[in-house]
C-alpha cells in the first residue's frame, strides 16, 4: 500500500511538473522583457550612425552595417541557417539590376536562425529592410525610423528566443530572422528570397515584416501607444487572431487597421518585403508606424526615435512569433489575396 501510495504522489507530481512547465512555456512575459528600450537604443546608434554611410544597397557603409548585425547575433548566440554556409545571402548584382539597371553592385541579405524544436521544418520568417538610400548632396540619409528601427528589432527578437531556448524553451517551430537588402530599390532582397528560398516556401507559415516602429504619424500626435497592422487578415483569420490575441494579454497597444483597407490610396501593402511573401501565398503581417515629416529625409535620425514606442512594437512583433512558433497547428489559409 505503501508503495502504491508512493507511486501515485510520483506520478501527480510529474503530471504537475508538467503542467507548471506548459505554463512557463506558453507565458513568454519573462522573455519579452529582455526586449528593452536601452538596448535598442545601443543598436540603433550604430546601425544609423553616419558611419554607415546611409547603407544604400551593396554599399561599402551597408556591409559595415551587415557586418555589425552578424557580430550580434553571434554575440547573442544566434547562428546561420542550417543548410547555408554563412550568414549572408549574397545577391549578384545582375538579379538587382534586373528590372531597372540603377548601376547597384553586388549586395546580400542578412539572416540567422533558431531551430525548433517539435516541428523544426515549419519556418517563421521575421524580417526588415537594413538599407536605405545613401548619401545625397552630401548629407547622409541614416534612416533610423526607415529601417533602422525594425533593423534592430530583429535582433532583439532574436536575442529573446534564444534566451528561451538556453533556458530550455525552446520554439516548436524554427524561425529564419532576414535583413533584406534592396528594399528601397524596389523589395529586392525579399524578391530574390522569395525566388531562391534556403527553406521551401510551401514549409513558411507566416512572414512578420517590420518596417518603421519608432515613430510616431500625424493621426496619433497624442499617443504613440498605437501600431498599424496590415495583411493580418488578407489570407488568414487565424493570423489576424493570433495578432489580437498576443496584444490582448501582453503588450496592450491600439491596433489601428485603418492602412489595411485594400482600396487605401497609400497601398502600403503592396510597398515592403513581405509582399513577396504574401503574393505566394503566405500569410503575412506588417507592422507600421506611419510615415512623418523625416520620412525619407536626412532629418530621420536616432535623436528622434520614440523608443518607448519602439520597444513596446518590438515585443508585440515578439509576442505574435511566440504564439506562431508555439500553437499546434499553422495558420490556416482561408482567404484568397485578390
Amino acid at each position: 500500500m505503501k508503495k502504491i501510495a508512493l507511486l501515485l504522489l510520483f506520478f501527480f507530481g510529474l503530471n504537475s511538473y508538467s503542467q507548471q512547465a506548459k505554463t512557463v512555456i506558453s507565458d513568454p512575459t519573462k522573455y519579452l522583457n529582455l526586449i528593452t528600450e536601452s538596448d535598442l537604443k545601443i543598436l540603433l546608434t550604430t546601425v544609423a550612425s553616419d558611419e554607415m554611410e546611409g547603407r544604400d544597397t551593396g554599399s561599402p557603409g551597408q556591409k559595415k552595417a551587415g557586418k555589425f548585425l552578424i557580430q550580434q547575433y553571434q554575440n547573442n548566440g544566434v547562428p546561420y541557417p542550417k543548410g547555408a554556409s554563412s550568414y549572408f545571402q549574397n545577391i549578384p548584382s545582375a538579379s538587382l539590376n534586373s528590372r531597372r539597371n540603377e548601376n547597384l553592385p553586388d549586395s546580400e541579405n542578412i539572416w540567422a536562425f533558431i531551430e525548433g524544436s517539435e516541428k523544426p521544418e515549419e519556418i517563421i520568417v521575421v524580417s526588415a529592410h537594413y538599407d536605405h538610400v545613401g548619401v545625397m548632396n552630401g548629407e547622409v540619409y541614416n534612416g533610423a525610423d526607415d529601417d533602422g528601427s525594425g533593423t534592430v528589432a530583429l535582433v532583439q527578437i532574436a536575442k529573446a528566443f534564444s534566451q528561451a531556448k538556453k533556458d530550455g524553451h525552446g520554439p516548436k517551430r524554427s524561425l529564419l530572422f532576414i535583413h533584406m537588402t534592396g528594399e528601397e530599390h524596389g523589395l529586392l532582397g525579399s524578391k530574390y528570397y522569395s525566388e531562391n528560398p534556403l527553406f521551401p516556401l510551401k514549409n513558411t507559415i507566416t512572414d512578420i515584416n517590420i518596417d518603421m516602429i519608432g515613430r510616431r504619424d500625424e493621426a496619433h500626435v497624442a499617443s504613440n501607444n498605437y501600431i498599424y497592422l496590415i495583411g493580418s487578415d488578407y489570407l488568414s483569420t487565424d493570423l489576424y487572431t493570433i495578432c489580437e490575441k498576443a496584444n490582448n494579454e501582453f503588450v496592450h497597444l491600439n491596433l489601428d487597421y485603418t492602412f489595411n483597407d485594400k482600396n487605401d490610396p497609400n497601398r502600403f501593402y503592396y510597398r515592403s518585403d513581405h509582399y513577396n511573401f504574401a503574393k505566394n501565398g503566405i500569410p503575412s503581417v506588417f507592422l507600421f508606424n506611419g510615415v512623418h515629416a523625416d520620412y525619407h529625409q536626412a532629418s530621420d535620425e536616432v535623436s528622434k526615435i520614440e523608443f518607448d514606442a519602439l520597444a513596446k512594437r518590438t515585443q508585440l512583433a515578439f509576442s505574435i512569433a511566440w504564439e506562431l512558433a508555439n500553437r499546434e497547428s499553422r495558420p490556416v489559409v482561408d482567404k484568397s489575396d485578390d
